[in-house]
């Protein structure tokens, strides 16, 4: 293993956490940020539906731009930008200017997420084995240490800009000097195209698996976000004070979760540990929607978390194995569908908890969950390119996960 490499994935793990600790302190702070500028609650959702889709627009460009650009150039500029239009979300004063910062932090996110990712998922290929987990487990440590940031602005009741100005100040100029260290993987770039599978009709043929996949975890993920310390409090009828542990106790099970999860590919193989996470998480929605009290609930999110975290890393990594020579745009078109789950489940409960019961509603993304098991095959196998388009598991990918990579 080259220093290259090894200074290429501390780089990218500080670039991962970075963004953890930005998303946390932007949507940890949503009632301050709500109060500064005087958006009323019927306006605010516009307001939040705007980053997702925006991301993904950044998202779709970002594989147009790969064809020119290196992807660790994109990570090392939008990464930037993701940081100040933060500042500009906390600095502003008009309602015009939180509208342009959250655009450019959307733009920007989309574009980050999609090269963040594509990096991890090339380096993981020169590696030859699964480290895609210790990535998003950096990105959960992030958001660990950027909600504990924004509970001590609120604590002291600081102004936004307050909060935010060191963060920016620390970060912003640790980023372009980790950047210098990003690691291209440009080798695949080599692959005529009807073999890489890159071309309409076909890459979505074969990567609607994994899209659904990702679209069901971040139903689960913003169901947890969203929806935890509401549940916690009006239905199981924990103090307010109690509501808000759900959410910290499942992101430090995600990060749990994730730190360990390459060692459980590399020896039970990607699939099992995808079907395994399904059936956790599925069982983590059960223990929440039928708990007698807080603290059953509580144990419904640690499962949450725990099962949960492993599904959106090996969904980058099952990307990359399937188009070894088109990786960056099916990571950058499954990235798309990160931000469709994200708007989908918050409202989907929320409607579903109004009409029916909140207890009701929780079984809805238990059973999305448990759709994983059926296409749990996709983490292991890669499409026949020249036999009609059947499955033809990978000895390698089966046995030993990620290896092929």
């Amino acid at each position: 293993m080259t220093d290259v490499l090894r200074r290429g994935r501390a780089s990218l793990a500080f670039g991962f956490l970075v963004q953890g600790v930005a998303f946390a302190l932007l949507v940890t702070r949503i009632p301050a940020i709500q109060d500064r500028y005087g958006v009323s609650d019927a306006l605010l959702p516009a307001f939040l539906a705007a980053v997702p889709i925006l991301a993904g627009v950044g998202s779709v460009t970002t594989e147009r731009l790969v064809k020119r650009v290196p992807p660790s150039r994109l990570l090392r500029w939008s990464q930037p930008v993701v940081l100040l239009a933060l500042l500009g979300v906390g600095a502003g004063e008009r309602m015009v200017e939180l509208g342009v910062a959250l655009a450019a932090f959307g733009l920007a996110v989309g574009v980050l997420d999609a090269s963040m990712n594509m990096l991890g998922v090339s380096l993981q290929r020169s590696y030859g084995r699964s480290i895609m987990l210790s990535f998003h487990a950096a990105y959960s440590l992030g958001g660990i240490v950027g909600a504990s940031l924004a509970w001590v602005g609120a604590h002291w009741h600081l102004a936004l800009w307050v909060s935010y100005l060191p963060v920016v100040l620390v970060l912003l100029p640790a980023v372009l000097v980790g950047s210098r260290w990003y690691v291209d993987d440009r080798g695949a770039a080599s692959v005529p195209e009807d073999q890489a599978g890159e071309g309409g009709a076909v890459v979505f043929k074969w990567l609607l698996p994994l899209c659904l996949v990702m679209t069901v975890a971040y139903i689960g993920d913003s169901t947890v976000s969203n929806w935890s310390a509401k549940y916690l409090q009006d239905v199981l009828g924990s103090s307010e004070q109690m509501a808000t542990v759900p959410f910290n106790v499942y992101m430090a099970t995600t990060l749990l979760g994730r730190a360990i999860g390459d060692l459980g590919v590399r020896r039970f193989g990607a699939v099992a540990v995808v079907r395994g996470g399904a059936l956790v998480a599925a069982g983590g929605f059960a223990v929440v929607a039928a708990a007698p009290g807080a603290w059953v609930g509580m144990l419904g999110f640690t499962l949450l978390g725990l099962g949960l975290c492993v599904l959106v890393p090996q969904t980058f990594a099952a990307a990359g194995r399937l188009f070894p020579g088109a990786s960056d745009a099916a990571v950058a078109r499954l990235n798309v569908f990160n931000y469709v789950g994200f708007l989908i489940g918050s409202p989907l409960v929320g409607a579903l908890g109004d009409l029916w019961s909140y207890r009701g509603a929780m079984l809805v993304p238990m059973v999305l969950v448990l759709v994983t098991l059926v296409y749990a095959r996709s983490f292991g196998a890669q499409p026949d390119r020249y036999g009609g388009g059947h499955e033809r598991p990978r000895t390698a990918d089966v046995g030993r996960g990620s290896n092929g990579l």
